[in-house]
């Protein structure tokens, strides 16, 4: 499979990263705003939280070059529907820039055959075919329609698979969400504007999140379940409450999860439907661990969610909660890379 990047921002480079440990998946060009194709090979190479790249891309021109002698074209195009991608025989784009600009213009790629499909990194409810979180709803994916597909979002992507495994097998009545999420590139190092990531030039109305993202747990609203549920077959939005706290972190984000069940149960019952669940998993979506872990024990852990069994309590026969935790990057940017995978081998069936 041959993929095209659009944005080089966090995201964009962990999936470039997972792509290197894939055999059938090919990088074959990078849109990327910044124009210095030297420090694009740098900003791959070398990462604060994943340390150095074990194969070093080189820029030269308007290219890199891969330690083994292959080629990864760079463009530096505004707009996502002004890249050539039919000229580097792209099968699938991911459009990593979070921007609206771009999700509304990735439509023009299908409509002029420029790719077979585009995946987004965010869970933006309109502008796409489908949002898919693996290990939920992929099953109702339709090939022949679906060529703008969402990949939703980290949260969702741990949260998602786990609440709608207990509502098929206990029975979800309402809930709340608190996720602790690691400070995004966006935000300031010392008070500032809350300036917008999708929609640059705009202020957030959410005024705290200009504050210094530096010793500040900053409480904020949170997408996470408005993306969860966008993917849940019956739980609806307004039955699950939600919060948020960005925290002065770099990396490994938590969801802290307070579920009003149907019925009574132990926390044995609770457990032996998430091990049933990890022991059948076709991807790596759940890990349980009970050790006495803190939050970068779990950098680079592939997992969409990590269950801290710790925590797992029941209180009055139906109070359930639940802590998890989930490399933002690392893990999210593998089921990206799952995804276009399992919808590869969908189009291969003739699905």
């Amino acid at each position: 499979m041959k993929i095209g990047i659009n944005g080089l921002g966090r995201i964009g480079r962990a999936i470039y990263r997972r792509c290197l440990e894939i055999e059938d998946i090919e990088v074959c060009v990078i849109n990327e705003a910044n124009p210095d194709v030297g420090n694009i090979a740098y900003t791959l190479n070398y990462d604060t939280i994943y340390g150095p790249l074990n194969h070093p891309v080189i820029g030269k021109g308007n290219h890199l070059a891969t330690y083994d002698g292959g080629k990864i074209a760079i463009t530096n195009f505004a707009k996502i529907s002004d890249v050539p991608w039919s000229d580097y025989d792209v099968d699938y784009v991911i459009e990593a820039t979070g921007l609206k600009s771009n999700l509304i213009d990735c439509h023009a790629l299908i409509k002029d055959n420029l790719c077979r499909r585009v995946f987004v990194t965010h869970a933006p409810g309109e502008n796409v075919d489908f949002t898919m979180v693996l290990g939920c709803n992929e099953n109702l994916i339709d090939i022949k329609k679906h060529k703008i597909i969402a990949t939703s979002i980290c949260d969702a992507t741990a949260i998602a698979p786990i609440m709608e495994l207990l509502d098929k097998k206990i029975g979800i009545r309402a809930g709340h969400v608190t996720t602790l999420h690691p400070w995004l590139n966006y935000q300031n190092l010392m008070d500032g504007s809350s300036s917008s990531w999708s929609v640059p030039g705009e202020i957030y109305h959410h005024y705290a999140l200009g504050r210094s993202v530096v010793g500040n747990l900053i409480p904020k609203p949170t997408s996470a379940i408005t993306a969860t549920t966008q993917v849940l077959s019956r739980i609806k939005e307004e039955s699950i409450g939600s919060f948020s706290y960005r925290t002065p972190t770099a990396i490994v984000g938590s969801a802290d999860l307070t579920l009003n069940l149907s019925k009574d149960v132990s926390v044995e019952d609770v457990n032996g439907i998430l091990n049933e669940f990890k022991r059948n998993q076709k991807w790596a979506i759940l890990q349980i661990m009970s050790d006495p872990l803190v939050s970068l024990d779990f950098v680079n852990n592939r997992h969409s969610a990590v269950v801290d069994s710790r925590w797992t309590s029941v209180i009055g026969g139906n109070l359930l909660k639940l802590v998890l935790w989930y490399d933002n990057e690392a893990g999210y940017s593998m089921r990206v890379l799952d995804q276009i995978q399992y919808v590869d081998s969908l189009e291969k069936l003739g699905a």
